[in-house]
């Protein structure tokens, strides 16, 4: 009798299925740190709804006794060194130093939302260029997959018709794609949204336990960041219970909505800080973001 678990990561998601009731904790330990490449003692395991933490200490228990059942989902998390200097990496249990909230800024190439995604989640840029494609494919798959729940109506076209058009590398990404990106990597993404001065949070309703922070000016997607004091290391995954860097990043909401630090893209002319030119309407926004890698726009 085969034994399947499915198990988050923050790469992504997995199914084990060669286990069985027999094996024991050991040999669950055994495979969740190779799949996961977290050493066994910084694994931390979370289960059940709302997730809490699994028990790893009885190495010789059967699974059968676990409390575990076929079909149950594992969260893994990488515990801190204990002996670790006072340093961040890009995930974190708290946010208890001293740092500042910043924009990363990705390049404007229609991929910006799964560029910043990828850097939220890995604490870094995709320099292979491998990123974008693989999310658009996730993506398209999973619509495909369930053309009731993904249908014309909610997709703004037919479903095999978005599936194509979202694999194409000059489509941009939107809340649809944040939605299918959260459920993908088991991690809230919430939005720092510069129109309206609000967080959009994706995957709110299915309590993730990590979340990562992006900031939409209406065209244009940012990952953010927390840098320490020092500037020697950067956060990029916080724990959704952390409502310190929810206000952060609500404030920076407030701050870039006062500043018109955003692109009404229903109504506006603009003008390109960068080059001072003035763009009319969304197209030649995206046109000249493209072309010139400029990103920061005002509203005239």
């Amino acid at each position: 009798m085969s034994f399947a678990l499915r198990v988050k990561t923050k790469t992504g998601q997995q199914v084990i299925k060669n286990l069985t009731p027999e094996h024991t904790i050991k040999d669950l330990k055994r495979q969740l740190c190779s799949i996961s490449q977290i050493p066994e003692d910084r694994l931390h395991v979370l289960s059940g709804f709302p997730p809490k933490a699994f028990a790893l200490g009885d190495d010789g228990l059967e699974l059968s006794r676990s409390g575990l059942k076929s079909g149950d989902t594992l969260i893994l998390e990488e515990k801190a060194r204990e002996t670790a200097p006072p340093l961040r990496g890009h995930i974190s249990e708290s946010v208890d130093c001293p740092g500042i909230l910043m924009k990363k800024v990705v390049p404007a190439d229609n991929s910006c939302l799964f560029s910043s995604v990828y850097f939220a989640l890995n604490g870094k840029l995709d320099e292979s260029g491998t990123a974008a494609p693989y999310m658009r494919q996730v993506i398209a798959e999973t619509v495909a997959s369930d053309p009731e729940m993904f249908s014309e109506a909610i997709l703004g076209k037919p479903n095999r018709e978005y599936c194509a058009w979202i694999q194409d590398d000059k489509s941009w990404g939107g809340a649809i794609e944040l939605a299918i990106l959260s459920n993908h990597y088991g991690f809230e993404i919430a939005v720092v949204d510069t129109i309206n001065a609000i967080i959009n949070r994706f995957g709110e309703d299915q309590h993730y336990t990590l979340r990562i922070f992006l900031m939409f000016d209406g065209i244009h997607y940012d990952p953010l960041f927390l840098e320490s004091s020092d500037g020697a290391s950067i956060q990029t995954i916080f724990p959704t219970d952390d409502d310190k860097v929810l206000q952060e990043a609500q404030e920076l909401a407030r701050e870039a909505k006062s500043s018109r630090q955003f692109t009404d893209v229903n109504k506006f002319t603009l003008k390109c800080m960068n080059c001072n030119i003035f763009l009319n309407g969304q197209l030649q926004a995206r046109e000249h973001a493209q072309s010139t890698g400029h990103t920061n726009f005002g509203e005239v």
